[in-house]
């Protein structure tokens, strides 16, 4: 059985125009998730997939100071895993000017 998973920020809030410096911020943050990223047996096991959104907020240091599921997937499992990654990352490198918090879709996908 081979498995696909992918996780992608999207930053909200206010950005600078300096695209290029925000891209590189969310490379970064991106990569941490991906090395963070885990598919619980369980889920395998019960054949279960699904994308969560979960929204991360922190400090201008990157620290994160809150972690909130706001879009679910129909497996608590996942659900509870997507919101274990963030508390397991920590923080970030220290966001662009003006970004408070990102929006981070992670997807499960048994293949």
């Amino acid at each position: 059985m081979a498995l696909a998973a992918t996780a992608a920020a999207a930053v909200t809030g206010a950005v600078s125009p300096a695209h290029a410096q925000d891209a590189a911020w969310q490379k970064k943050v991106a990569q941490l998730i991906a090395d963070n990223f885990s598919y619980p047996r369980s889920a395998q096991v019960r054949g279960e997939e699904g994308t969560a959104k979960v929204k991360v907020t922190m400090d201008a240091s990157g620290r994160i100071t809150g972690v909130e599921l706001v879009e679910a997937t129909s497996s608590d499992i996942l659900n509870r895993e997507a919101e274990k990654i963030m508390t397991k990352i920590g923080s970030f490198p220290p966001p662009p000017a003006g970004v408070t918090s990102l929006v981070v879709p992670i997807s499960w996908k048994l293949s």
